[in-house]
């Protein structure tokens, strides 16, 4: 009969030591919350870190309390740590279903099955923690009406709210523009129809001063509110601001528009409000596209250095990089960095996934890896067997600071005064000043890498400008001697014409004076004397024309009337 007793009291027993643990367990979280909660208002860093271990305690004891996975999101978005807030509430972002759809082949040999099942059903709205209340999918017009009709949809407003709120800065601040855009659309439209079915449930006489608040009283929660309201706002505007620009400038890369599509990008990169780090790396590589469309290499090299540095793993910037490298004929660094681009792929494979979180976009899909893995090996072997070859002395430094051959000494100076303005090492760091990084402790490898590239761009540059400057002065040299040589070559002809214009003139004289020598007659000698023993001094010169003239007057006296033959040569010297 005890035994039957003590057996029979031990169900009761057991169910008192589960709900004595229940209501303990219920206890603490409502306790670790609350303390979480005071140290949350400090607006202090430190204490936000403590509440959110605490939350994080909480919730390791309940963790489907909303109240602390609210808190912890807030924590989290506090400390700037947005990617563990995607991590958290990824299963609401919109376009991971449409990243999960077409890459199928990559999420079957993800690990993680259940982040995988996940993605197939995207909600908009959250499950309710009651299992009595119906759960409404994400898209479901028909199903949200009716809730609304009933009254039934209240909870879930407040539940989905602060996700999309949440969850929004943090895509935000990630660089997921569109999918920040929709989340924080829906999250204030969600906002504004809660605060609509209150006030409309409201009786005419109710009155509260919980829900309207003194104006002496610290905590306001409407105030609050109200600055949150202001912050998402202007975080929306700016975010239309971006989105626009981005699609003018992809229309007008697109369309061919290649200096209008870098106006554009101009005007995202460097504006004086900062954009995210994913956003500006997306914005970079793209006008490194515009750029090596226009022929403007060393901007083009600048601006994957610059998407390279804030995004290491980033494919496309890493294989225009190699393409400009292979342009202008710089084969160890378009080697380089395909060698680069194979080991990215390589991890690829060795992991079955693509880099990076379930969240991040990629533009490479998981079948396609083996594919342009074979191709790129064929690349590698190709540009090897050049280098063997010797082909890499013989950059194209003209195309790389963007002169044509055969260019003058101040359109190289114009142009090394420009590319060294726009990338000296000390100044190409500027642009980490306006990014918005992801993670504050990312700056010193950000700054790292791009520094060690933009030195190596610029020490590239000067070797062009060294090489095109030799050449230059090369061909000034030798425009000098050819400049020499033909003022020799003037005054040659110089001399030879003058010596011909003299043997002509002297030519013309002998005649006019031989006639004189045979008109000579019986009847006026004295005549003849006169006219001939006075011959001009031009012609006569020396003692060997003296003698000539004497010859020539005592023939004269003679009578001799015949012609003499007078060689010409003799009267120049």
């Amino acid at each position: 009969m005890v035994d039957q007793a003590t057996m029979a009291a031990s169900p009761s027993l057991a169910c008192g030591e589960k709900k004595h643990r229940w209501l303990t367990n219920k206890k603490t979280v409502e306790r670790y919350v609350r303390e979480a909660k005071m140290l949350i208002a400090t607006q202090e860093q430190s204490e936000i870190t403590a509440a959110l271990r605490l939350l994080e305690a909480a919730l390791a004891l309940s963790p489907r309390m909303e109240v602390a996975l609210e808190l912890k999101a807030r924590c989290l978005l506090y400390l700037r740590r947005f990617k563990e807030v995607a991590d958290m509430l990824q299963d609401y972002i919109p376009s991971l279903k449409m990243v999960a759809s077409d890459d199928e082949s990559s999420s079957r040999w993800s690990d993680n099955s259940s982040t995988q099942l996940s993605r197939e059903r995207v909600k908009l709205l959250s499950d309710s923690l009651g299992r009595d209340e119906p759960v409404f999918k994400c898209f479901s017009v028909s199903d949200l009406k009716k809730k609304v009709m009933a009254g039934l949809c209240k909870n879930g407003d407040k539940e989905g709210e602060w996700r999309y709120l949440v969850l929004g800065q943090a895509c935000c601040h990630l660089g997921l523009m569109e999918d920040a855009m929709v989340l924080l659309q829906t999250g204030k439209r969600l906002a504004t129809a809660a605060f609509r079915h209150e006030s409309i449930c409201w009786s005419e006489d109710s009155f509260s001063f919980n829900r309207f608040p003194l104006s002496g009283d610290k905590n306001q929660p409407q105030s609050l509110h109200k600055s949150e309201s202001e912050r998402i706002s202007q975080l929306l505007s700016h975010m239309k601001l971006l989105i626009r620009r981005n699609t003018a400038a992809m229309a007008a890369l697109d369309a061919g528009l290649y200096s209008e599509a870098i106006r554009h990008f101009s005007k995202i990169v460097d504006g004086r409000r900062g954009a995210p780090q994913g956003f500006l790396a997306d914005c970079y590589m793209h006008r490194a596209l515009a750029y090596q469309s226009t022929g403007r290499i060393a901007e083009a090299v600048a601006d994957c250095n610059r998407t390279l540095a804030l995004d290491p793993s980033r494919l496309e910037a890493l294989t225009i990089r190699a393409t400009l490298f292979e342009t202008i004929r710089c084969l160890p660094d378009s080697l380089h960095d395909l060698e680069h681009l194979k080991l990215l792929y390589n991890s690829m494979l060795r992991d079955r996934k693509l880099p990076g979180p379930a969240w991040k976009r990629q533009n490479v899909q998981y079948r396609e890896i083996p594919g342009k893995l074979c191709s790129l090996a064929a690349k590698i072997q190709q540009l090897k067997q050049r280098v063997a070859a010797g082909e890499t002395g013989n950059v194209d430094y003209y195309a790389l600071i963007g002169l044509r051959r055969g260019c003058s000494r101040s359109e190289l100076e114009r142009a090394h005064l420009l590319l060294n303005l726009r990338h000296k090492p000390d100044k190409s760091l500027s642009f980490i000043e306006r990014c918005e990084l992801t993670d504050e402790g990312d700056i010193d490898s950000v700054r790292d890498r791009a520094k060690i590239s933009a030195l190596l761009l610029y020490r590239l540059i000067q070797r062009a400008y060294t090489s095109v400057m030799s050449t230059i002065l090369d061909e000034q040299a030798c425009e000098k001697e050819r400049k020499k040589a033909a003022a020799a070559l003037q005054v040659a002809q110089a001399v030879m014409q003058s010596q011909h214009a003299l043997e002509q003139s002297s030519s013309a004289a002998v005649p006019k004076a031989t006639p004189n020598l045979h008109k000579c007659s019986s009847n006026n000698r004295v005549e003849n004397k006169a006219t001939i023993t006075t011959p001009p001094p031009s012609v006569f010169q020396g003692g060997f024309c003296r003698d000539l003239s004497i010859v020539g007057n005592l023939l004269s006296q003679t009578g001799i009337s015949r012609p003499i033959s007078v060689k010409y040569e003799a009267l120049s010297c």
